[in-house]
């Protein structure tokens, strides 16, 4: 069964607003569907700085993260086929996981 991505924005930002392609600096948890915390910017002290492309996130944080604003926090509930499908992450994301997260958007670096 195809879930979708659900998108609940907890915070609105007031600032520049994430686009495909921007460089955004993040502080997120991520947790399985049974409540297991499996990363944390903040376990790991600094935000998350990564650049909005199929390369570098899930497709659900692009889709997630989309029209958000610097300042917002945003919790998503990204489907397995949004995140990282039929594969095993590490030791703490099965296959077919639907992922929960939670952003808080601090930056947004573009080329304007």
């Amino acid at each position: 069964m195809q879930q979708e991505l659900r998108i609940e924005d907890m915070v609105i930002g007031t600032g520049k607003t994430a686009e495909r392609g921007a460089l955004i600096t993040a502080h997120y948890r991520g947790w399985l569907e049974d409540g297991t915390e499996f990363d944390s910017s903040f376990k790991k002290g600094a935000p998350f700085q990564t650049v909005l492309s199929n390369k570098r996130v899930i497709q659900g944080w692009i889709l997630g993260l989309k029209d958000m604003k610097v300042g917002g926090k945003r919790k998503l509930w990204v489907p397995a086929s949004l995140a990282y499908g039929e594969r095993k992450i590490g030791t703490m994301i099965p296959p077919n996981a639907n992922l929960i997260f939670e952003i808080e958007l601090l930056e947004i670096l573009t080329r304007d």
